[in-house]
Protein backbone atom coordinates (compact mmCIF):
# COMPACT_ATOMS: atom_id res chain seq x y z
CA UNK A 1 0.00 0.00 0.00
CA UNK A 2 1.19 3.56 -0.86
CA UNK A 3 1.76 5.65 1.84
CA UNK A 4 -0.24 8.66 0.42
CA UNK A 5 -3.32 5.80 -0.13
CA UNK A 6 -4.88 6.94 3.01
CA UNK A 7 -4.78 10.30 5.02
CA UNK A 8 -2.98 10.88 7.33
CA UNK A 9 -3.63 13.32 10.10
CA UNK A 10 -0.95 14.66 12.45
CA UNK A 11 -1.52 18.10 14.83
CA UNK A 12 0.18 20.95 13.25
CA UNK A 13 2.30 23.41 14.64
CA UNK A 14 0.64 26.73 13.82
CA UNK A 15 -2.45 25.04 15.10
CA UNK A 16 -0.71 25.36 18.82
CA UNK A 17 1.45 28.50 18.56
CA UNK A 18 -0.24 31.83 20.12
CA UNK A 19 -1.41 34.17 17.23
CA UNK A 20 1.31 36.55 17.95
CA UNK A 21 4.18 34.23 18.08
CA UNK A 22 6.61 35.28 15.86
CA UNK A 23 7.24 31.76 14.59
CA UNK A 24 3.55 32.24 13.70
CA UNK A 25 3.38 35.96 12.01
CA UNK A 26 6.27 34.13 9.70
CA UNK A 27 4.60 31.12 8.91
CA UNK A 28 1.17 32.59 8.02
CA UNK A 29 3.23 34.84 5.50
CA UNK A 30 4.94 31.66 4.11
CA UNK A 31 1.28 30.66 3.83
CA UNK A 32 0.01 33.80 1.93
CA UNK A 33 3.55 32.73 -0.78
CA UNK A 34 1.98 29.06 -0.57
CA UNK A 35 -1.52 30.41 -1.94
CA UNK A 36 -0.09 31.93 -4.50
CA UNK A 37 2.08 29.15 -5.35
CA UNK A 38 -0.74 26.74 -5.83
CA UNK A 39 -3.06 29.37 -7.54
CA UNK A 40 -5.47 28.63 -4.86
CA UNK A 41 -7.32 32.34 -5.47
CA UNK A 42 -7.05 31.77 -9.14
CA UNK A 43 -8.86 28.06 -8.29
CA UNK A 44 -11.52 29.34 -6.04
CA UNK A 45 -12.52 32.22 -8.46
CA UNK A 46 -12.91 29.88 -11.26
CA UNK A 47 -15.16 27.59 -9.34
CA UNK A 48 -17.55 30.79 -8.30
CA UNK A 49 -17.36 31.74 -12.30
CA UNK A 50 -18.93 28.12 -13.12
CA UNK A 51 -21.11 26.66 -10.74
CA UNK A 52 -22.51 30.39 -8.94
CA UNK A 53 -25.27 30.55 -11.79
CA UNK A 54 -25.73 34.64 -10.88
CA UNK A 55 -24.23 36.66 -7.92
CA UNK A 56 -24.63 35.71 -5.02
CA UNK A 57 -26.34 37.92 -1.83
CA UNK A 58 -23.87 36.64 0.84
CA UNK A 59 -21.15 34.69 1.34
CA UNK A 60 -19.50 32.51 4.40
CA UNK A 61 -16.35 31.58 4.19
CA UNK A 62 -14.98 29.37 7.28
CA UNK A 63 -11.44 28.61 8.37
CA UNK A 64 -10.69 32.56 6.85
CA UNK A 65 -7.04 33.12 8.60
CA UNK A 66 -6.21 36.55 8.15
CA UNK A 67 -8.81 37.18 5.39
CA UNK A 68 -6.42 37.58 2.42
CA UNK A 69 -7.26 34.61 0.60
CA UNK A 70 -10.34 35.70 0.20
CA UNK A 71 -10.01 39.46 -0.75
CA UNK A 72 -7.63 38.12 -3.52
CA UNK A 73 -10.98 36.38 -4.94
CA UNK A 74 -12.75 39.41 -4.14
CA UNK A 75 -10.77 41.25 -6.22
CA UNK A 76 -11.24 39.17 -9.67
CA UNK A 77 -15.18 39.10 -8.73
CA UNK A 78 -16.37 42.03 -7.73
CA UNK A 79 -16.73 43.56 -11.22
CA UNK A 80 -19.46 40.73 -11.56
CA UNK A 81 -20.84 40.67 -7.91
CA UNK A 82 -20.41 44.30 -6.72
CA UNK A 83 -22.65 43.82 -3.57
CA UNK A 84 -22.02 41.04 -1.63
CA UNK A 85 -22.22 40.49 2.21
CA UNK A 86 -19.06 38.27 3.29
CA UNK A 87 -19.05 36.96 6.44
CA UNK A 88 -15.77 35.24 7.61
CA UNK A 89 -15.34 32.75 10.22
CA UNK A 90 -11.96 31.65 12.20
CA UNK A 91 -11.15 30.78 15.16
CA UNK A 92 -8.34 33.41 15.95
CA UNK A 93 -9.15 36.71 15.52
CA UNK A 94 -6.60 38.02 12.83
CA UNK A 95 -9.40 40.51 11.24
CA UNK A 96 -8.41 44.10 10.56
CA UNK A 97 -10.16 47.56 10.47
CA UNK A 98 -7.88 47.81 7.28
CA UNK A 99 -9.80 44.44 5.95
CA UNK A 100 -13.04 45.60 6.29
CA UNK A 101 -11.81 48.73 4.48
CA UNK A 102 -10.11 46.86 1.59
CA UNK A 103 -13.63 45.05 0.91
CA UNK A 104 -15.51 47.75 0.97
CA UNK A 105 -13.49 49.66 -1.26
CA UNK A 106 -14.55 46.71 -3.60
CA UNK A 107 -18.42 47.12 -2.61
CA UNK A 108 -18.31 44.54 0.01
CA UNK A 109 -19.58 44.38 3.13
CA UNK A 110 -17.55 42.32 5.97
CA UNK A 111 -18.48 41.08 8.87
CA UNK A 112 -16.00 38.72 11.25
CA UNK A 113 -16.28 36.46 13.44
CA UNK A 114 -14.27 34.58 15.80
CA UNK A 115 -15.63 31.01 17.15
CA UNK A 116 -15.21 27.30 16.87
CA UNK A 117 -16.91 26.76 13.17
CA UNK A 118 -19.00 23.91 15.07
CA UNK A 119 -19.97 25.80 17.83
CA UNK A 120 -20.60 28.83 15.80
CA UNK A 121 -22.58 26.77 12.87
CA UNK A 122 -25.03 25.10 16.18
CA UNK A 123 -25.67 28.23 17.70
CA UNK A 124 -27.16 29.94 14.28
CA UNK A 125 -29.54 27.64 13.15
CA UNK A 126 -31.56 30.83 11.34
CA UNK A 127 -28.57 31.90 9.31
CA UNK A 128 -28.31 31.19 6.03
CA UNK A 129 -25.64 31.82 2.93
CA UNK A 130 -26.57 31.47 -0.67
CA UNK A 131 -22.39 30.10 -0.81
CA UNK A 132 -20.01 28.61 1.35
CA UNK A 133 -16.75 28.72 0.19
CA UNK A 134 -13.42 26.80 2.14
CA UNK A 135 -9.81 26.96 1.60
CA UNK A 136 -7.24 24.74 2.77
CA UNK A 137 -9.27 23.94 6.01
CA UNK A 138 -11.14 20.62 5.59
CA UNK A 139 -8.37 18.67 5.86
CA UNK A 140 -7.61 19.37 9.50
CA UNK A 141 -10.06 16.87 10.54
CA UNK A 142 -11.10 13.73 10.28
CA UNK A 143 -13.74 11.74 8.49
CA UNK A 144 -15.94 11.77 11.86
CA UNK A 145 -15.45 15.27 12.18
CA UNK A 146 -16.24 16.27 8.37
CA UNK A 147 -19.33 14.07 8.18
CA UNK A 148 -20.45 16.16 11.19
CA UNK A 149 -19.20 19.60 9.91
CA UNK A 150 -21.18 18.63 6.65
CA UNK A 151 -24.47 17.75 8.53
CA UNK A 152 -24.12 21.33 9.49
CA UNK A 153 -22.80 23.27 6.54
CA UNK A 154 -25.52 21.92 3.98
CA UNK A 155 -28.61 23.28 5.82
CA UNK A 156 -26.98 26.70 5.32
CA UNK A 157 -26.48 27.37 1.89
CA UNK A 158 -27.22 26.03 -1.71
CA UNK A 159 -23.66 25.28 -2.54
CA UNK A 160 -20.41 24.84 -0.90
CA UNK A 161 -16.80 25.48 -2.71
CA UNK A 162 -13.62 23.99 -1.20
CA UNK A 163 -10.05 24.32 -2.40
CA UNK A 164 -8.08 21.75 -0.60
CA UNK A 165 -4.54 20.07 -0.41
CA UNK A 166 -4.31 17.00 -3.03
CA UNK A 167 -2.76 13.85 -1.57
CA UNK A 168 -0.33 13.21 -3.70
CA UNK A 169 3.43 12.13 -4.77
CA UNK A 170 4.70 14.79 -6.13
CA UNK A 171 2.89 17.97 -3.70
CA UNK A 172 4.69 16.52 -1.05
CA UNK A 173 7.90 16.37 -2.79
CA UNK A 174 7.38 20.15 -3.37
CA UNK A 175 7.41 20.43 0.35
CA UNK A 176 10.81 19.62 0.21
CA UNK A 177 11.38 22.37 -1.58
CA UNK A 178 10.10 25.02 0.82
CA UNK A 179 13.41 25.84 2.44
CA UNK A 180 14.35 27.54 -1.05
CA UNK A 181 11.44 30.27 -0.33
CA UNK A 182 12.60 30.71 3.21
CA UNK A 183 9.69 28.90 4.68
CA UNK A 184 10.27 28.29 8.20
CA UNK A 185 10.51 25.33 10.39
CA UNK A 186 6.48 25.42 11.21
CA UNK A 187 5.27 25.78 7.70
CA UNK A 188 8.06 23.21 6.30
CA UNK A 189 6.04 20.57 9.05
CA UNK A 190 2.88 21.91 8.46
CA UNK A 191 2.84 21.81 4.92
CA UNK A 192 4.47 18.55 4.74
CA UNK A 193 1.55 16.96 7.32
CA UNK A 194 -1.08 19.40 5.02
CA UNK A 195 -0.43 17.07 1.86
CA UNK A 196 -0.72 13.74 4.25
CA UNK A 197 -3.95 14.53 5.19
CA UNK A 198 -5.33 15.77 1.69
CA UNK A 199 -7.56 14.54 -0.09
CA UNK A 200 -8.04 12.63 -3.59
CA UNK A 201 -10.42 10.32 -5.51
CA UNK A 202 -13.95 10.85 -4.85
CA UNK A 203 -13.50 11.32 -0.68
CA UNK A 204 -15.50 14.63 0.19
CA UNK A 205 -18.21 13.37 -2.32
CA UNK A 206 -18.68 10.93 -0.18
CA UNK A 207 -18.72 12.39 3.24
CA UNK A 208 -20.71 15.22 1.68
CA UNK A 209 -23.74 12.86 0.00
CA UNK A 210 -23.37 11.05 3.83
CA UNK A 211 -24.44 14.07 4.94
CA UNK A 212 -27.29 14.33 2.97
CA UNK A 213 -26.08 16.55 -0.25
CA UNK A 214 -25.70 16.15 -2.99
CA UNK A 215 -22.21 16.20 -4.65
CA UNK A 216 -21.28 17.88 -8.15
CA UNK A 217 -17.28 17.95 -8.72
CA UNK A 218 -14.06 16.63 -7.22
CA UNK A 219 -11.07 16.72 -8.74
CA UNK A 220 -7.36 17.44 -8.73
CA UNK A 221 -6.61 21.09 -9.82
CA UNK A 222 -3.12 21.63 -11.27
CA UNK A 223 -0.48 19.63 -9.28
CA UNK A 224 -1.04 20.34 -5.45
CA UNK A 225 -4.95 21.43 -4.99
CA UNK A 226 -7.97 19.21 -4.61
CA UNK A 227 -11.43 21.18 -5.49
CA UNK A 228 -14.93 20.14 -4.18
CA UNK A 229 -18.29 21.28 -5.13
CA UNK A 230 -20.96 20.13 -3.19
CA UNK A 231 -25.02 21.49 -3.07
CA UNK A 232 -27.19 21.30 -0.71
CA UNK A 233 -29.72 18.46 -1.25
CA UNK A 234 -31.04 16.10 -4.08
CA UNK A 235 -33.53 17.29 -6.38
CA UNK A 236 -36.59 15.34 -6.37
CA UNK A 237 -36.20 12.07 -8.14
CA UNK A 238 -32.62 12.48 -8.77
CA UNK A 239 -30.57 10.69 -6.05
CA UNK A 240 -27.06 10.64 -5.86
Amino acid sequence: MNALDQRILVPEILDRLAADDPRALRSRRDLARINALMFQAAIMTSLMRKFVAKAPGRILEIGAGDGTFMLKVARRMARDWPKVELTMLDRIDLFTPKLAADFAGLGWKLETFTADVFDWARKTDGEAFDVITVNLFLHHFDDARLLHLFSLLVRRAPLLLATEPLRAGLALAATRLLPAIGANDVTRHDAAQSVRAGFRGSELSDLWNAAGGRPIEERRAGPFSHVFVGAASTPAGNPP
